[in-house]
């Protein structure tokens, strides 16, 4: 198993919104009335969902992710059975990115549901790597805010991130069961320190996120699994919980010749700022 992992690197240049704090507050389309308990997942298109697969770097110190071209394949068809009009770019240079980005920001959404990010890459706490640089992740959703893309107000914008997020391992913690005989060990199991925590990041700040160079990474392929199994059926609140629970308790790395590394633990870190129940409803049957 491999960590995402990173290397601080000083960028030419970061992603630069052009946001301005002077900007006037703008208005826009209502897509769903004010009260509504669901995000309104009726319009003609699901909308566009971006794949950013970073491999191989321009970078001397950061190593081909091996098993990210098996996360993207995963990915890309499970979001197309999602309905999703899914674009993947691989390994993006930095200007190259920001023009995918802008391109998608300037966009009539008017008919789409949401939009939907994936990016595959090397990470630091805090900064994520194009082919050639690193950026700040922050950057990224700005381009999507109501006043750089008026047609995505009120709508659901997902960000999924798939990167090391810093060099900490996670040791976790074995659960035992209380049982009448002491020393039953039958029911334990082992999970991270920072389960039982509840924004798409594959791992917590701080910590390094683990891929497999056959399988992919934990999150992606943890995440695909229930899309494919729940995505039509239950909230995104709930299944992302569900991708916790497998990321924590289904996963471990092997890695004896390294004790760091050996038998250590992982869990996504989700941050919702979502308002209403997002559910993707079958487009099929709206229609």
């Amino acid at each position: 198993t491999q960590r995402d992992k990173g290397y601080l690197i000083l960028a030419s240049e970061e992603i630069n919104s052009g946001s301005d704090p002077s900007e006037l507050a703008c208005t826009a389309s209502m897509s769903i009335d004010r009260d509504a308990v669901e995000y309104n997942m009726r319009h003609k298109n699901r909308g566009l969902a971006l794949i950013f697969n970073h491999e191989n770097f321009d970078v001397p110190t950061l190593e081909p992710r091996t098993g990210t071209n098996v996360d993207c394949e995963n990915l890309t068809q499970v979001l197309k059975k999602l309905d999703f009009d899914v674009n993947v770019f691989k390994d993006c240079r930095l200007n190259e990115l920001k023009q995918q980005l802008v391109s998608a920001s300037q966009k009539d959404h008017s008919e789409n549901d949401c939009i939907l990010v994936a990016i595959l890459s090397h990470g630091e706490h805090g900064y994520i790597y194009a082919k050639d640089v690193q950026y700040k992740l922050d950057a990224i959703w700005s381009y999507f805010t109501p006043q750089k893309c008026p047609s995505l107000a009120g709508k659901p914008k997902l960000f999924f991130i798939q990167a090391c997020q810093g060099d900490e391992c996670d040791p976790g913690v074995t659960l035992n069961r209380r049982t009448e005989t002491d020393g039953d060990s039958s029911m334990s199991y082992k999970i991270p320190l920072h389960a039982d925590f509840l924004i798409a990041h594959s791992t917590m700040p701080g910590f390094c996120s683990f891929r497999c160079p056959m399988q992919g990474s934990w999150f992606i392929h943890a995440l695909c699994t229930e899309l494919e199994m729940n995505g039509k059926r239950l909230d995104m609140f709930t299944l992302l919980t569900f991708v916790c629970r497998r990321v924590a308790v289904d996963y471990q790395s092997y890695a004896p010749d390294t004790p760091k590394k050996h038998e250590q633990k992982q869990i996504p870190c989700i941050t919702s700022r979502l308002m209403r129940i997002l559910r993707f409803r079958e487009k099929r049957a709206l229609q």
